[in-house]
């Protein structure tokens, strides 16, 4: 180490909320590396995926972490007043995309997602158009729906989800208890809605599930063995709907990271899947 700090803390302002953006130093090798915007899981800190950029960066990527609205650096944090949901998680990646066009500028551009952070750069591509993107990962993405759950699992599934989104709204927001971290009430009704219905709630009025049909973007999307929140289902259920774009279906498993896998802890045995990220990059269409 050359007592460099991993990675330079910026901040993004929109629609009166700061968002936090960790900007990796730049990998070895030659200039102009493409470029992956990690956008995390629901409650889960940016800072958590430090080993996954890493391997990223060791990959031969450029990486920046985003803070989703109202967790870690980001701000305000979620209360009674806050009303935002999918609609604005899905705008603050086009944001910070905009902040960073100097940086993005003649590169290819990924985005990754990881669990809510998946659904909400899908979105960000359905309802604001993919021109500033060349590529979609998805890692350990799905619609939650408790229909798709196997076994008897979905039985559980169904009355949890709805529980919690019955709790944020009559507390006006949701604690976190037990999961997900504190969460605006407006997220917990949208992923709440995906868990009962299977589909994609309207936002500002449009037909969502016929605007991610519409999605042309290459995807990489890969889900996680032993992932308790989103199984391979899930993600099936969820590639189902990308019925417009060239869609890489992959599993990661135990074998292949060498290490026990879950929902989370993928993050700390990822060389190999950053290393399939990094070839799926390389082969997008060069800007």
């Amino acid at each position: 180490m050359n007592g460099e700090p991993e990675y330079a803390q910026e901040f993004v302002d929109v629609d009166g909320a700061r968002l936090g953006v960790q900007v990796y130093r730049e990998p070895a090798g030659p200039a102009g590396a493409p470029v992956v915007v990690v956008w995390p899981a629901m409650g889960v800190r940016a800072r958590y995926y430090r080993p996954f950029a890493a391997a990223l960066r060791a990959a031969g990527l450029a990486v920046v972490v985003a803070d989703l609205r109202g967790t870690g650096t980001s701000t305000p944090a979620p209360s009674r007043a806050d009303r935002h949901g999918y609609t604005e998680l899905a705008g603050d990646i086009g944001a910070v995309l905009a902040a960073l066009k100097p940086r993005l500028d003649g590169r290819t551009r990924l985005l990754l997602g990881h669990s809510l952070g998946g659904q909400a750069a899908l979105l960000h591509l359905a309802l604001h158009g993919g021109d500033e993107v060349d590529g979609l990962a998805l890692v350990a993405v799905g619609i939650p729906y408790w229909r798709t759950y196997p076994g008897l699992r979905g039985l559980g599934v169904l009355p949890y989800t709805q529980g919690i989104a019955a709790t944020a709204a009559l507390l006006g927001v949701w604690p976190g208890w037990g999961f997900g971290g504190r969460q605006a009430r407006g997220v917990i009704r949208n992923w709440a809605h995906t868990a009962r219905t299977g589909r994609f709630p309207r936002l500002d009025g449009t037909d969502t599930e016929a605007a991610v049909r519409a999605v042309r973007t290459p995807v990489l999307a890969v889900s996680v063995d032993h992932d308790q929140y989103t199984p391979h289902e899930t993600m099936d259920h969820l590639c189902a709907k990308l019925t417009a774009a060239p869609v890489t279906r992959e599993r990661y498993t135990v074998a292949q990271a060498g290490a026990a896998l879950d929902h989370f802890t993928w993050v700390r045995a990822s060389a190999p899947l950053a290393g399939r990220i990094a070839r799926f990059a390389s082969g997008l269409p060069p800007r």
